[in-house]
């Protein structure tokens, strides 16, 4: 019985990590555009670099 006096502040400060965490994800912005990463794995930008030195 007296290990829930461990358990239930524990619980409780981890809970409170991850709301402040949660919040300040929000207030910097990484929810803001949630299309943008969907939409920019189908642009390919992967081209072939081309040698300076006139070789290809």
């Amino acid at each position: 019985m007296t290990i829930l006096l461990v358990l239930i502040p524990a619980a409780l400060a981890l809970g409170a990590i991850g709301l402040a965490a949660f919040l300040w994800s929000l207030r910097n912005g990484q929810f803001d555009d949630l299309d943008g990463a969907a939409h920019r794995i189908l642009v390919d930008e992967d081209r072939p670099k081309r040698s300076t030195d006139g070789r290809d």
